[in-house]
């Protein structure tokens, strides 16, 4: 048998010996998200990058301003408001590995499928020239006609050489990418290796320096016993949710309109010349929309307004957030209530003034308390560890709002 047949065989062999692997690589990478097309996968990539920017943005600004603060309360709170945007921006980079990943896993699968159509018709190839190879030289000779067949068969396998090679370049392109689409996942899943070990981090470091500032706070916090005893014994009063955000909102523009109260005025010379008092619906109805972003990284999927199977409209949004994700003031205000509440596990309650009041439902933990003066960035709590579903709502006298309208 000549050398040449030889030779064309073994390529042949250690072409598939790579495909193969290749092949059961990507079909084995994972299933698809059920409903999650890669089209759906490139967007969540994309909408993940720009909230990794926008916080790694609020991070830069956060730190500049804790460099300029006057005292050291001031920069200790700058510090964590930045720090918990760094871990928010973290967060987003997880997720938009996540999504990274996924885009491999449906490129892989896609590749193992246009392999697996190319190598039917070399399969069949390959075994014929290995039952030529298989046959003996010896009775090669003593066959009649064995001769003539083997010049015949040198011809045409001389012939088909050519062909075959240029019918597997394609192939051989298609395994090339295979590798590289590998090599791609072994990046992405370094890279999250990473960004988890980096967030855990940034974790311990945020719990460190909101601990410090809870201790340089305690006897301020003596002082606003009275106030949290009176808001928590709201909320066991309050009948639910709406209850409650009418009732805090309502001691929101009383406490308003008693801050804007002038001073004692001199009695007028006629009872008719002294000014009427200002309603406190039309200060409210005046007060302009707080400055507003969404309080935790992740992805809407319950949109204001939407019906729920059990035909429940959706008075806010609910956001899947990543596992243990910080949850941070969505505008500054004063935080009204924060702790327990049935049926929206802990709950934090922020008045803006105004009659602006925004509800963040669902936490597993909480660092803000009663009475605390919050900026926008600052942090509240953490979402739980499996699958959380963060709900915001924001209301204005007792009516919900789309905070779509307020976001940019």
């Amino acid at each position: 048998m000549d050398t040449a047949v030889f030779a064309m065989i073994s390529r042949l062999l250690a072409l598939f010996a790579c495909a193969l692997p290749v092949a059961l690589l990507a079909q084995s990478a994972g299933s698809p998200v059920p409903g999650t097309s890669l089209a759906e996968q490139r967007t969540a990539l994309v909408r993940a990058k720009a909230q990794a920017e926008e916080a790694r943005k609020r991070s830069e600004a956060l730190e500049a301003r804790s460099r300029d603060a006057a005292n050291a309360a001031d920069q200790t709170r700058d510090r964590i408001a930045a720090l918990a945007a760094r871990i928010q921006q973290s967060e987003a980079d997880l997720r938009a590995g996540e999504a990274r990943i996924a885009i491999i896993a449906g490129l892989q699968r896609e590749q193992a499928r246009r392999l697996a159509l190319r190598q039917k018709p070399m399969v069949r190839l390959t075994a014929a020239l290995q039952q030529i190879a298989r046959r003996s030289p010896v009775l090669t000779l003593v066959a009649p006609g064995s001769v003539s067949d083997a010049v015949h068969r040198r011809i045409v396998l001389a012939r088909i050489m050519p062909v075959v090679m240029e019918r597997t370049r394609g192939l051989r392109a298609e395994i090339a990418r295979s590798r590289e689409l590998r090599q791609s996942a072994d990046e992405a899943l370094a890279a999250m290796a990473r960004t988890r070990d980096g967030l855990t981090l940034q974790r311990q470091t945020l719990a460190n320096l909101e601990q410090r500032q809870r201790v340089a706070s305690r006897e301020y916090r003596a002082s606003a016993s009275l106030e949290t005893e009176r808001a928590l014994a709201m909320g066991e009063e309050a009948r639910d949710i709406g209850d409650l955000m009418e009732k805090i909102e309502d001691a929101s523009v009383i406490r308003d309109a008693l801050m804007q109260l002038p001073g004692p005025d001199p009695r007028p010379a006629q009872p008719g010349d002294a000014p009427l008092p200002t309603d406190r619906a039309t200060m409210a109805a005046t007060a302009q929309a707080p400055a507003y972003r969404l309080p935790v990284v992740g992805e809407v999927v319950t949109g204001f307004g939407e019906v729920s199977e059990s035909g429940v409209r959706a008075r806010g949004l609910t956001i899947a957030a990543a596992p243990s994700a910080t949850v941070v003031a969505p505008a500054n205000g004063r935080v009204a209530f924060a702790g327990p509440f049935r049926g929206y596990g802990r709950i934090v309650i922020i008045e803006h003034g105004g009659g602006w009041t925004t509800l963040i439902a669902n936490l597993d933990r909480l660092t803000a308390q009663i009475g605390d003066q919050v900026r926008q960035g600052d942090p509240l709590g953490g979402a739980g560890p499996n699958k959380p579903r963060i709900v915001v709502e924001l209301r204005r006298q007792e009516r919900p709002i789309d905070i779509a309208s307020l976001l940019r």
